[in-house]
């Protein structure tokens, strides 16, 4: 809703800024924030001398969240604003979704100079959700309060709710204790808080009710049943830094908690004496990382609550210093000083395959040696050049290490480890030989991960690194699909067109109760539906004004999936037919036997939907695109075109790993006839095969298992097309890693064509 013109008239216009003063200023309008999605006249901005936040009140907010979302926040520096540093920030009533919502209020209560406050309140199905944004004067923290009240007839139960951080660049400290936990109880939580950072920012949100987290720490829920009538507060903070430093961010904990505390500091130099200009101080608890500090010229100090504590210091590239066992006391200064730095080293890399050493795009992952938990000190995974494919160069922190060189690794062969020892100051080279098993392309299968991401809301892939992750995995079609967004399809198009590969366009349109992709996209096509109140035909209709020719359900059965809400009764204007894949993802594995009996349901009725798979990655660095796939059968010379005319008539398959070459294309349609037909499959895979099963619509109807776990083996299958139906088949490897295939018709229906074959 828009606010009234008498209110907007008392509010402060948004002229220029001038440097700001020690004073709380109300904005309404386009936001003065940098990269910012709040640029409606009736949005509202609140700046004081350290930070600015904007809620989007007229414009639309990314993901369909609903009117209201604080969905910007940056450091205010020197009187500057910086730039935006999150896609949003609001609260969640219940794991992700904020669907139904119809209406959204805005009411300013205080209008500073001392402070600003601004309620907002918007409804949740039968829950209203009230929430009140406090800024004040000198301070680095916006005090969020949201109470989530059932105003309906019925409980409402096990609500996932709580306020989230979802940043749109940088790194991500999860909460203390539960790094390389998605989603689930926050049970060993050393802090309640989450951090959003880089070497120039930092962004905090500290949330004292947390139980409970979702989306890697980005959702910090607590877990909610609500009785009518009754409500539930949530009570947090978000932080703002202009610097990577930690510091702040503990004493505030500190000081809200009132916890006993004490402070360690001292100076951090290289074992030749030269201090380091901005040096990291790492304080673990209980093995795991629990804060740092940034220093400044060499001197470190941190604000630590009583407790015992490792401590060690380390710099960008530089190699950490020993480590140092520290047991804070109440009220006492300790000082500590590391004097044991080493300075960083270089290292220089050629990836070729074996025998024909043609240079290979490659990923390499550090699997043994320093990994610095301040992400801005040095990757952990780096890639092949894209200007001189198989070149890698880069810092490294001197030490003893084992790297994970992949080339289409899990798929195409093995990774190559390669042991290295990086000295201070000096340059390491090697060549690097990778041993490709397979080559599905020479049999005419191609392979693309659709369901991937660039540097669009969440994501932090720029269009280059996007190009070399992805051919770094093997894959030979360039995709991506960013939220809502088409602004990166001319780079990639450029950097696809330069290195000779097919590109498809996409777009993830992005509604609170569903996502679909959409491709390919007519080149310049810009979104011009809001997602945050369009139903589904809008959605779709949509998908096929950009030129799509292809709707992919995406992830159909997680909270917010198209599925989901659907059977939730939640999808606005219910099932809408006019999709054309359903997506297998990876980040959701276990809802694969769910996709899988969805999409039998359909084959079964005869509705010709097929398989998608998409890895989803936002971030290259530490998820792995290709990680699922979907090999396409093309006929003749490779294109985007051919490729996604194949991909929707179904002659194709999912892979976690395993390969498989049928004589008969899936998607074929077959006569009924008399004879048994022959399905002979030519199957491989990395890590040796375990089983292959042929399915129909009366479950598995013949399996073959392999004893010896070859990597490559023949198989033939006898379908019995008496009757109407479907055959699909599918691999297993001795890892676990599954391949779905699209199903083989069966038809009564008169002039439909024989099988196809020589598929391989």
């Amino acid at each position: 809703m828009r606010m009234p013109a008498v209110l907007l008239a008392l509010l402060i216009s948004c002229a220029p800024l001038a440097p700001l003063t020690a004073q709380v200023r109300l904005i309404v309008g386009p936001t003065p924030i940098p990269q910012a999605a709040a640029g409606a006249a009736g949005d509202i901005t609140v700046v004081n001398e350290k930070l600015a936040f904007a809620l989007a009140v007229d414009s639309a907010v990314p993901y369909g969240v609903p009117r209201g979302a604080l969905v910007a926040i940056a450091p205010v520096r020197g009187g500057r604003i910086l730039r935006n540093r999150v896609v949003f920030a609001d609260f969640i009533p219940d794991n992700w979704s904020a669907w139904p919502n119809t209406y959204h209020r805005v009411e300013i209560l205080e209008r500073g100079p001392q402070q600003v406050r601004i309620r907002i309140v918007r409804d949740f199905g039968e829950a209203t959700v009230t929430t009140v944004y406090t800024l004040a004067r000198g301070s680095d923290q916006v005090a969020i309060s949201t109470t989530l009240t059932n105003v309906g007839k019925h409980e409402l139960a096990n609500l996932l709710a709580g306020l989230t951080l979802w940043p749109d660049s940088g790194y991500r400290f999860a909460v203390p204790g539960l790094a390389g936990l998605t989603e689930g109880k926050a049970e060993g939580a050393l802090s309640k808080r989450v951090v959003a950072y880089d070497a120039d920012w930092t962004v905090t949100l500290h949330a004292p009710y947390l139980d409970h987290i979702g989306s890697g720490s980005r959702d910090l829920f607590r877990l909610t049943s609500l009785q009518p009538g009754e409500s539930r507060a949530f009570d947090g903070w978000l932080q703002v830094g202009a610097r990577g430093d930690l510091a702040p961010v503990v004493a505030a904990e500190i000081a809200r908690e009132r916890l006993p505390a004490g402070t360690v500091s001292g100076s951090v130099t290289t074992g030749t004496g030269a201090a380091l200009a901005a040096p990291v101080v790492v304080a673990e608890k209980s093995g795991v990382p629990y804060a740092w500090v940034l220093g400044h010229g060499g001197t470190y100090q941190l604000p630590l609550p009583v407790g015992d504590y490792t401590l060690y210091a380390t710099g960008k590239n530089y190699a950490r210093s020993r480590a140092l066992a520290v047991k804070v006391t109440a009220g006492e200064r300790q000082v500590h000083d590391f004097r044991d730095l080493a300075a960083p080293g270089r290292v220089q890399l050629q990836v070729s395959e074996a025998g024909s050493a043609a240079p290979l795009d490659a990923r390499l992952t550090i699997v043994k040696g320093d990994k610095p938990v301040v992400e801005f000190l040095g990757r952990t995974t780096v890639f092949t050049a894209l200007e001189h494919q198989g070149r890698a160069q880069f810092p490294l922190a001197p030490g003893a290490y084992v790297l994970a060189v992949s080339s289409g690794a899990g798929f195409l062969g093995p990774p190559s480890p390669l042991s290295l020892n990086v000295l201070p100051d000096k340059l390491t080279t090697a060549t690097v030989l990778i041993t490709r098993l397979f080559d599905p392309p020479a049999r005419g299968w191609y392979a693309a991960d659709l369901h991937h991401h660039a540097d669009q809301a969440e994501a932090v892939t720029p269009p280059p690194d996007l190009v070399r992750s992805q051919l770094a995995a093997g894959l030979d079609v360039l995709f991506v699909s960013d939220h809502d967004s088409t602004v990166n399809h001319a780079a990639l198009r450029a950097i696809a067109a330069e290195r000779g590969i097919p590109f498809i366009a996409g777009i993830e349109l992005s509604p609170s109760w569903g996502h679909f992709n959409a491709y390919p996209i007519t080149p310049g096509a810009k979104l011009a539906v809001d997602t945050s109140t369009a139903g589904v035909d809008a959605i779709l209709a949509e998908a096929r004004r950009e030129g799509a020719t292809v709707v992919q359900v995406n992830h159909p059965f997680i909270p917010y999936g198209y599925f989901a809400s659907l059977a939730a009764g939640v999808a606005p204007g219910g099932f809408n037919p006019g999709f054309d894949l359903i997506e297998i993802n990876s980040t959701v594995p276990g809802d694969d036997a769910k996709v899988l009996q969805k999409i039998a349901g359909f084959w079964s009725a005869g509705k010709r939907y097929y398989l998608s798979a998409g890895s989803d990655t936002h971030d290259v660095w530490n998820d792995e695109s290709g990680r699922v796939r979907m090999f396409v059968h093309v006929d003749g010379p490779l294109s985007a075109t051919a490729f996604v005319a194949a991909l929707k008539a179904g002659h194709a398959y999912v892979s976690y790993g395993p390969l498989m070459y049928p004589n008969i294309v899936f998607g074929t349609q077959l006569e009924e006839r008399a004879k048994p037909v022959a399905l002979d499959l030519d199957l491989a895979a990395v890590a040796g095969l375990k089983e292959v099963r042929l399915v129909s619509a009366d479950g598995v109807r013949s399996r073959r298992v392999f004893a010896d776990a070859p990597r490559q083996a023949h198989v033939s299958f006898e379908l019995t097309p008496a009757r109407g139906g479907w055959y699909a088949v599918q691999a297993q490897d001795q890892q676990g890693h599954e391949a779905y295939s699209d199903p083989i018709w069966v038809t009564s229906a008169p002039g439909q064509p024989a099988a196809t074959s020589a598929a391989h």
